[in-house]
């Protein structure tokens, strides 16, 4: 178990932070202690009710709506954040979405560039935006962390229709390795969760069907589907880790349905 009283205080920007994974992510990060703000799509709503339930906790939590294909709104997201929090921890980038099931004869070049746009070209202009007030917190903290969401998909592939996003899912993997080797000598450390079946997220409510579901919890080992408080759990382990051992590495959530 983390020790939790490590993330008393420190300061977490969650992207997609208020709907499925995202917002198991971001109530267990004020839960730990944490400040918080959000980046939402759409979900401002349960933002604000997010608001509500950190005073009741006596922690701080605000957000803001934006569209993380377009550059600008990326360095926007983040330096309302800064703004906000006074400085950033911990980055969580989870922003992302298979967009649609497309097989390869029909994906096009403005359907593979949405999707690249929004898995990895987001959580490269939201890193790269943050990486100095990382760093600074970092040499004046102790260390600082960035957790990325990945897939079981961008290990092993998805089912049919989600090349795309399989692949883009993969480079995630990749692109935490390599950032983890860049920023390992500024004291940020970058790790990566990758979910299988996570139920009570927006990706498997609108693009796996029922039968599929069932299809797929009869081959995983431990029995049941995941659950998003299984990946929020996983992602405050790995911020705790700010000043810890772990970097360049990814926790698979997955059931046993896949041992690399």
């Amino acid at each position: 178990m983390p020790d939790r009283s490590k993330l008393a205080g420190k300061r977490a920007l969650v992207t997609a932070g208020a709907q499925g994974i995202g917002l198991a992510i971001s109530r267990h990060l004020l839960v730990a202690g944490c400040d918080v703000f959000v980046h939402y799509r759409s979900s401002g709503a349960a933002a604000q009710t997010l608001t509500g339930e950190a005073a009741g906790l006596g922690r701080r939590c605000a957000s803001t709506s934006a569209d993380l294909t377009e550059p600008e709104e990326c360095e926007r997201v983040v330096a309302e954040a800064v703004a906000f929090l006074g400085g950033l921890d911990i980055l969580v980038n989870n922003a992302g979405s298979l967009v649609a099931r497309v097989p390869l004869a029909r994906a096009d070049d403005g359907y593979w560039a949405e999707v690249m746009s929004l898995n990895l070209g987001s959580m490269r202009r939201v890193s790269r935006a943050a990486a100095p007030h990382l760093v600074a917190a970092a040499k004046g903290g102790g260390g600082a962390s960035i957790v990325n969401l990945s897939s079981i998909a961008g290990q092993r592939g998805g089912a049919p229709g989600s090349l795309a996003y399989s692949t883009a899912k993969g480079a995630v993997l990749a692109f935490t390795r390599a950032l983890a080797l860049e920023l390992g000598a500024e004291g940020v450390r970058v790790n990566a969760l990758a979910p299988g079946l996570i139920l009570g997220s927006q990706f498997h409510s609108v693009h796996t069907k029922p039968e599929a579901v069932r299809a797929t919890i009869a081959t995983i080992p431990l029995g049941r589907a995941g659950t998003t408080d299984d990946v929020a759990r996983a992602a405050v382990f790995l911020a705790a880790e700010f000043d810890g051992f772990i970097t360049g590495a990814t926790i698979d959530l997955n059931g046993g349905s896949y041992m690399a």
